[in-house]
């Protein structure tokens, strides 16, 4: 049930003019009502009066089947689909009222702010000017005028809106379109202009708004659902597309585009939803696999690629393979730099790399655009943690030797270590910094263990306080060679 108050809220903001019309003091022995009628003419005004819509649109249903002539049977029962924002349906009943009692202003003036709204405004001039030739009231002569002049004014509008569009000025076009829409709000075919000006003008979502108002508009409008659908589509949001060009196929089984287009983001809506459900499983191997695939089917499509790119990087991530998830990680970041879930993969990835600055980096940038992200929290607080434990090196250990390891035992196991991780030996940014970072380790470990004057508390020495691995680090970029 709907408040009194409401219905006569939502007719006084549709039709400045119109009060709720419980009241009509039409007799009914004006239209020669029987009984029947009558009763349900007076049932279904007192239903509206107190908000029962749908009950007082079944009694007014009623007075029609009774009587297909009754003209306020007619106004009535559009005066209820006025109130439950039915205006389509309101249309034919108020113009079956001018057919029926060609003189019934109120009908002709509701009608003609009807076909405003609607944008047909040669038709809504039609009907302004036949009331003002009709012998109206004050407030209808008033309103119609009123009318007149906005209606022309839309005329104006729509005649400059079309030739910007000529033009190809498309934000002049859409500050034209904006204007007239604020009066038309139910003209379809404004909207679908209007909403190619977006697409023109790079505002893909703005387009798909207008779109979805002209589908819901304009009976069996399979266009619109299919724009809908490919817009999504090039927006990257497969499952959205699938639900729009579904709608699209339901109204034309039959249409070419749609059905052609429905194959493409089904096939597309598997690949992604198999390699979601391998993830889930852990079977990160086979779900990269999968989004490849996704690249390869939509290699045009720019969003595909970037979600198929930071899903990889997750799965390299997830599955311990540290190199490959910075790699790809690093690709999203150059296209997204404030991607938040490339970024927890990927400082993920240097934590088990053991570079715990950057780790930090990608946590506080990821921190910046999701604060409240627990993961994150937690995650910094890890990599944080680890960094100071990390600050105070074993060189016992970072050469692999027991702690009573003679000269000659550290300066092989040195050379060894050395060889490995010299940084000339890999090309892979990533992996030449992580190699930087190793070899000084092992330089300050043997310039320390080697020395036969170091102490205990020196060999176990917080890394800022030794300096022979960046002494050993700067000879490497000066020669070339460190050893």
């Amino acid at each position: 049930m709907v408040a009194p108050g409401s219905v006569t809220s939502r007719l006084g903001s549709v039709f400045p003019f119109l009060l709720v019309l419980v009241d009509l003091q039409y007799e009914g022995a004006e239209c020669g009502v029987n009984a029947d009628v009558e009763k349900h003419l007076e049932l279904g005004k007192k239903l509206l009066a107190a908000g029962q819509l749908a009950d007082a649109l079944s009694q007014f249903h009623a007075a029609v089947d009774g009587d297909p002539d009754n003209y306020i049977a007619y106004y009535r029962r559009a005066t209820v689909f006025l109130a439950m924002g039915k205006s389509k349906a309101a249309l034919p009943d108020l113009t079956k009222v001018i057919e029926l009692k060609m003189d019934f202003t109120a009908a002709r003036l509701q009608r003609g702010h009807l076909l405003l709204k609607q944008g047909k405004l040669d038709e809504a001039e039609d009907d302004f000017k036949k009331v003002l030739k009709s012998n109206p009231s004050e407030n209808e002569e008033k309103e119609a005028q009123s009318q007149l002049v906005k209606s022309d004014e839309m005329q104006r509008l729509r005649s400059q809106a079309l030739d910007a569009f000529e033009s190809s000025d498309f934000t002049a076009a859409i500050t034209f379109l904006d204007k007239i829409l604020e009066v038309c709000v139910w003209d379809a075919e404004l909207r679908e202009l209007r909403a190619e000006c977006f697409i023109k003008e790079g505002e893909p979502r703005k387009a798909i708004s207008d779109l979805k108002a002209s589908s819901k508009l304009k009976n069996d409008n399979t266009e619109a659902f299919y724009k809908i659908s490919t817009l999504y589509y090039e927006l990257g949001d497969h499952e959205l597309s699938l639900s729009e060009v579904r709608e699209c196929l339901k109204l034309d089984q039959d249409h070419k585009r749609c059905f052609a287009h429905y194959k493409q983001v089904k096939k597309l809506n598997k690949l992604i939803e198999s390699a979601e459900e391998l993830i889930k499983e852990g079977r990160y191997t086979d779900a990269i696999s999968k989004y490849e695939s996704v690249m390869k089917t939509e290699p045009g499509v720019h969003e595909y690629t970037i979600r198929s790119k930071e899903r990889i990087c997750h799965c390299f991530s997830k599955d311990e393979k540290p190199v490959e998830a910075i790699r790809v990680c690093s690709e999203v970041l150059q296209v997204e730099p404030d991607n938040v879930n490339a970024l927890k993969d990927r400082a993920e990835a240097y934590l088990i790399e053991e570079m715990y600055d950057e780790a930090i980096q990608d946590y506080e940038t990821a921190q910046e655009h999701n604060e409240n992200d627990q993961q994150i929290r937690e995650g910094l607080e890890k990599a944080q943690r680890l960094l100071k434990q990390s600050q105070r090196r074993d060189y016992y250990k970072i050469l692999g030797v027991k702690r009573n390891a003679k000269k000659q035992e550290i300066i092989k196991a040195y050379r060894k270590l050395a060889l490995q991780w010299h940084p000339d030996n890999f090309q892979n940014e990533e992996e030449k910094k992580k190699a930087e970072k190793k070899f000084i380790d092992i330089a300050a470990a043997k310039e320390v263990l080697s020395d036969p004057d170091t102490d205990a508390y020196e060999r176990l020495c917080p890394l800022s306080l030794c300096s022979a691995g960046q002494a050993a680090m700067s000879s490497w970029r000066a020669s070339g060679s460190e050893f």
